[in-house]
Order: structure tokens, then sequence, then C-alpha cells
């Protein structure tokens, strides 16, 4: 296949004047590389990709000895393949964070190369239209990705399966458990959150007020909403059902007229005002702008106080950590079972409901993600309680808790008794490679591939995606 170049007249004469390996490089960048179905692989997307997946083995600790532009091109096939896939199931996608990838590549191209105009010379492009490559080129990861996850999360294993994949698992195959921790707790909200919730209310009626009289929805968006996801779009939110909105925020949606702007509506998340865009079929396009109720220092303290105490009946011997947990503790996952600390909220916010993943022991990485609960268990011995201290739930609400450690599970060689969950992921994800690539051979044999002869010698981990 011909090589497709677009470059303009201009910039190609500078190119061709200054006879420089860049000016060769450039004519390399508008090759086609690959064409897979309707969608061209350039040479460009060749170079991005392969610097990006460099960057990523270097921040991972290791290297390859393959082709990088070949290891490039193979995941760029496969991701046109997946992309276009999820076009035609109409799949949708969150690109509330693309657009500040995109600015962040944008700076690292720009302080590469010197300067933007250096930029938009290597490119042969005006920025914008590179801002607007970038955008397409996340967007379409992004679907390729989500279109992914939707092919694996079809496969399943059963308990049985899960026994006889681990009775055939070589010995020295085993995983290594780390340590992992099991902790109960109890938590206590701030007692005036009536309080909280009118201040909260009052901010977001004034709110409503300045955009009657004339302020930008999105201008707001930006300064005050608590939605980091959607605040940097000016609240935007990617059209989506009804239904995918918590209920109070869908009946409110359901009301509106595409430039109508809600009443102050209540959710679990807190607060918001929402401006319906648009509506096509049972696609919501909107904006909103998300306010959480904020505690004073003073009422921060009385949850503080009312944890401090019940922490010292408990070492008085006058109470136990269960009868503290089933009397005062606020957290609904934890408060029926003794206080012990498990990852369902956490699965529920993933849409990950399997009661089958749940678990009571946490690795230290898992900890860690939440830094307050780590630091309070990470030099305690079992038995041992904490102090009060802050943290959040999955909403980002603001509580109080203490936590108990109640055992410390050394590193072990992982068994089926003590680590089902573990082998039961090992297995699910064996499956889920195999039945991916049972799609991916399906799709490729009826899709148009067509690679260019100069990458046709390239050694691909699936040969039969250079057909």
């Amino acid at each position: 296949m011909k090589p497709g170049l677009l470059l303009s007249a201009l910039p190609a004469l500078l190119c061709l004047v200054a006879g420089s390996a860049a000016a060769q490089s450039q004519v390399m960048a508008d090759k086609v590389a690959a064409v897979v179905g309707n969608s061209m692989i350039l040479y460009s997307d060749l170079v991005q990709t392969s610097k990006s997946l460099i960057e990523q083995r270097r921040q991972q600790g290791y290297t390859s000895d393959r082709d990088p532009l070949c290891e490039a091109l193979e995941t760029l096939i496969e991701q046109k393949i997946l992309y276009n896939q999820a076009q035609i199931d109409s799949l949708n996608i969150d690109t509330g964070d693309i657009a500040i990838m995109v600015e962040n590549t944008l700076s690292q191209e720009i302080a590469e190369k010197g300067s933007q105009a250096a930029v938009e010379l290597y490119y042969h492009k005006p920025i914008f239209d590179i801002r607007s490559d970038l955008q397409e080129r996340y967007e379409e990861m992004r679907y390729a990705g989500r279109m992914r996850q939707e092919i694996r999360s079809k496969s399943s294993v059963t308990s049985g399966e899960v026994e006889r994949f681990f009775k055939h698992l070589p010995k020295d195959s085993l995983p290594i458990i780390p340590e992992q921790y099991v902790y109960s707790q109890i938590v206590r909200y701030p007692p005036s959150t009536e309080d909280a919730k009118f201040r909260t209310r009052e901010r977001m009626l004034e709110l409503r007020e300045r955009i009657m009289n004339g302020t930008k929805f999105e201008v707001l968006a930006r300064m005050y909403s608590e939605d980091p996801g959607s605040a940097i779009r000016g609240g935007e939110m990617d059209p989506m059902p009804k239904e995918s909105f918590v209920q109070p925020f869908a009946d409110a949606l359901a009301k509106l007229k595409p430039g109508q702007i809600s009443e102050v509506v209540e959710t679990e998340f807190g607060y918001h005002l929402i401006l319906l865009l648009d509506q096509v079929g049972n696609l919501y396009h909107c904006r909103h702008i998300l306010l959480k109720p904020q505690f004073t220092d003073s009422e921060i303290k009385a949850a503080f106080t009312t944890l401090d105490s019940l922490k010292q009946e408990i070492l008085a011997g006058k109470l136990t950590f269960a009868d503290a947990v089933a009397k005062y503790s606020e957290d609904k996952y934890s408060n029926r079972n003794g206080g012990v600390a498990t990852n369902i909220e956490l699965l529920e916010a993933m849409n990950q409901g399997d009661a089958r993943a749940a678990t009571t022991k946490f690795l230290k990485e898992e900890l860690s993600q939440t830094p307050e609960v780590y630091n309070a268990l990470k030099d305690m011995k079992p038995g041992d309680i904490s102090d009060a201290f802050a943290s959040q739930d999955m909403r980002g609400n603001i509580l109080g808790k203490i936590v108990r450690l109640d055992e410390i599970i050394p590193t072990h060689t992982a068994s089926l008794s003590e680590d089902f969950l573990k082998i039961e992921e090992i297995a699910l994800k064996k499956k889920q490679d195999a039945d991916f690539e049972t799609w991916l051979k399906n799709k490729v044999a009826g899709m148009f591939i067509r690679v260019d002869s100069e990458f046709r010698s390239c050694q691909f981990e699936r040969p039969y995606l250079l057909k």
C-alpha cells in the first residue's frame, strides 16, 4: 500500500530544504502502517504508542526484546478491533478525565521538543488539530478498554472448576500470599448532620440564584462542584440512560426539558443542581453541580468524643467491642457482623456486587488506598484498639472511626482452604484470557486487516493479526 502523505505545502518544503532526519521521520509519520476495517493506523500512532509502552515498562522495572514499533502495531490492531465493536454495541464510556490526559500529553510533547511551534512542525498540524487527534486517540483507548471489560465479564468459573484448576496447578506455580490484615471498626458520623445539610442546601440555593441571574452553569460547576470527574468539564456528564443515575437524581432529570435547571436535589452523594442539555430517547445529557455537607471542627470532634468514650469503656471491660458495634456503629456494612471490615462497600462502588468476591482479609497495598486506616493499623498488635481518627466512606462523606486489629496473617503459599478467593481469581483470569482469545480470533476472521509490507515481518504474540 502506498503511504498517504498528509503534509501541507509549506512545512513539507521546509523539511525538504532542511534535509534532516527529522524531515525523514515526518514522511514516515504520515505513512499508513495498517488498515483495520475502515480505520487507519498511521506511523505516527505507532511512534506515540511505542513511547508509551517503553515508559510503562520503565516504570514497572522491566524491558522487552520485542521491537517497540511491532509491539505498538499489535496493540493498536487489537484496540481498533475492540473500538469498532464498542461502536457497534453502542457502549458508553466516562470521558471526564480525558481532557486532563490530553493536556498532560501536550505539555510533555512541548517540553520534549522545546516549544509549541516545534510540536506543530513535527506533526505538520496546528495545535488544535493535535489536541483533537489526542482526544480521539484517548477516547478510542477508553472504548476499547470498555469493550474488553464487557467481553471478559461474560466469563465465569464454578467452585468445581476452581478446585480442578488448583489440583492441576504445579506446586511451584502456587502464588505466594503477602501479609494480610483482618480488622474491626466502629464508625460514627458527625451528630449535627442536619445542620451541615442545611448549610449546604443554602449554599446550593445561592448558586442556583446566581445561575438564574445569568452566571454560566459550567463556570460555577468548575469553581464549586465536588464531583472531580465532571467539574473539570463544567459539570458535563456523558449521555446515559436515566436508570444509570441514583433515584432522586433520575426523578429530577425526568422532569426537566432541555435548557431547564432543577431545584436542589438531595441524594446519598450530597446536593445537586442539574441542567439538562439534551435528551435523545432514553439518553440524558446533562451538567450537574455537587456539594457535600461540610462539618465544623467542633462537629467532627463530637463524633471523636463518642468514639474515645467507647474505647475507654471497652478497655475497662464495661462493654465488649461487639456490643459497642451493635449499639453505636453507623456503618451498615459491618455493624451486623461484630464490626469486622469487608470490601463489600468497595465492590458496590465498582458495580461488582458478587458476594463471592467479598473478603475480610486486606493486603498492605489494599489498606494503603485508605491511608488513615493503614496508618492506624500498621504499628498495632492483634487486640489493640486505635484512637479515633477521621476518614471517609466511598461516597466521600466525612466520618470518625476506631479500629481494632484482629489478626495478622503471615506471608504463605496459597491453599484452597485459606485462599479460595485468590485461587478463584487466578482461575477466572485464565478462563477470561482464553475466552477473549476465542472472541478476538472470531472477529479477525470476518474483518479486513491489511498490514503494510514493512511491518509484515513483525513477531506478533498473536500471529493471526498479521493475516
